[in-house]
């Protein structure tokens, strides 16, 4: 396997007459795994063309998932989204897209000049978290627009809902359409009876899904699944070596392999503990009185969510004197916890099989702390209004609107104008008004809202939130 071979090729006299430059040279890099780090030398294959060590790593991805074919990616799921949608679809096709999709997918269409016509998922009342995209949306819009040529969908969400990608997928090939499904955030999934099964294993065409996020692997380890013959797997595997750098990094590749066979070897006990961790932390929070896990396996959530990943921990404080910016900074500062991100009305948690029972009750014990001494706000009203998330009007497609000059103006003088840019909230990375989108006053509302909170806010330009960058020369409707 690739991480025995480097290993073993570290503790040899071989002299490096080749890249990398640091030459593998101890003394300088003071610690870093330069033995490790090579090029494309005899013996460990290239990535492009995998025929050995890293065709082996390919194949184990593609048993242990159950795809037909699956790509390492070093360059994260960033380039599998790139690939596996452009290599889906030609310019100027029609896509129907879950609007919450990452601000990957949003550029990758942007990139390939598509026409995406979006599904916005109900948001739910009691958090403001957006919910699943629901098969009979994705059904209506492929009725709607029969020039279709491929749904796109995320799941599981970055705070862990799931759509039924089963129900999705067939609705789509009902109209031999194909379903690319960005799983970012649920390599995990599959593995034990604790978490959902796979998209691929629900019948997706295409799943990008990144190890880092979720499993024992470094940061940028990621995979790109196809299955079906729908997905033209040439084509995708042509652009996944244009999106990725011809200088991919052993390291990295080692650390995919890897954690492939620690999952291969070790999962079932990983996943077991893993479990075992997350029912205990649920059930030590469960009697929290102002704070609360959105996520409990005591609640049924069947009427508002198809299924969620327990693993992410949702904190919400909607109905307290916090948001969930003021929870992650109190977490970080008086507990030296760090979350993964903060929303208006709640916090976020990451967790893994890499997670030792003490982080949780570590986690838990600092919740139930904060909980003591919260306060709920009256009449106990979330601090958002859902109105704000309802879909904009789309004046021009975001390859169009990109390439249009504009003007810069304050996010107050906005309204009526067509955006230029992305606005994004990170993380999670999804926008908040798209290049070609129109701004009403509920949505800069919100982003006003959301920047005050102490949500981080960002733009393609990086001006915000003193400037946006707009046209005044707005069509009215919305793009053929």
């Amino acid at each position: 396997m690739l991480y025995d071979k480097l290993i073993k090729y570290t503790s040899s006299d071989v002299y490096p007459m080749h890249m990398p430059g640091h030459k593998r040279n101890h003394d300088i890099m003071r610690g870093f795994p330069v033995g490790a780090d090579i090029t494309e030398i005899d013996g460990f294959d290239d990535l492009q063309q995998p025929q050995n060590v890293l065709r082996e790593t390919s194949e184990l991805a593609a048993k242990l998932y159950g795809s037909d074919k699956a790509f390492l990616s070093v360059n994260g799921s960033t380039a599998c989204i790139l690939a596996a949608i452009g290599g889906m679809t030609r310019r100027g096709d029609r896509i129907i897209m879950a609007r919450n999709c990452h601000m990957s997918v949003h550029n990758t269409v942007a990139v390939f000049g598509l026409r995406p016509t979006y599904i916005m998922p109900c948001i739910d009342e009691e958090t403001g978290v957006m919910r699943d995209v629901s098969p009979a949306a994705v059904e209506a819009a492929l009725a709607d627009n029969r020039d279709a040529k491929l749904v796109v969908i995320t799941s599981p969400t970055y705070e862990g809902v799931v759509s039924d990608v089963a129900a999705i997928s067939s609705a789509a090939h009902r109209h031999g359409v194909p379903l690319f499904v960005d799983s970012a955030h649920g390599a995990h999934f599959g593995f034990s009876a604790g978490f959902y099964p796979s998209a691929v294993a629900a019948g997706a065409d295409a799943v990008a899904m990144s190890l880092h996020k979720t499993l024992p692997a470094l940061t940028q380890c990621s995979l790109l699944h196809v299955s079906s013959g729908i997905a033209d797997v040439e084509e995708i595997q042509r652009l996944l070596s244009v999106f990725q750098t011809s200088s991919p990094s052993y390291v990295l590749m080692a650390s995919i392999d890897k954690c492939l066979r620690t999952l291969e070897t070790s999962g079932e006990e990983l996943f077991q503990a893993y479990e075992d961790n997350l029912a205990s932390f649920y059930i030590t929070t469960a009697h929290m009185k102002n704070l609360r896990m959105l996520w409990n396996p005591a609640n049924d959530m069947s009427a508002r969510f198809f299924a969620y990943d327990p693993g992410k921990l949702v904190i919400c404080t909607g109905k307290t004197h916090l948001t969930g910016a003021a929870l992650m900074s109190m977490l970080r500062s008086k507990y030296k916890i760090e979350l993964e991100m903060a929303g208006l009305n709640y916090a976020l948690a990451m967790t893994s099989v890499c997670d030792a029972a003490d982080g949780f009750r570590r986690l838990a014990d600092a919740l139930i702390d904060i909980d003591s001494g919260c306060k709920l706000i009256e009449n106990g009203e979330l601090r958002i209004e859902n109105e704000a998330l309802l879909l904009p009007c789309q004046a021009s497609i975001p390859s169009d609107a990109i390439a249009m000059s504009g003007n810069a103006v304050s996010l107050s003088h906005a309204v009526g104008s067509a955006s230029l840019e992305y606005i994004w909230a990170y993380p999670p990375g999804i926008p908040l008004i798209v290049p070609g989108e129109v701004f009403d006053t509920e949505t800069v509302s919100y982003i006003t809202r959301m920047h005050r909170s102490g949500v981080s806010i960002k733009s393609t330009k990086g001006r915000l939130p003193e400037y946006v960058y707009v046209t005044k020369d707005v069509t009215e409707g919305r793009p053929s």
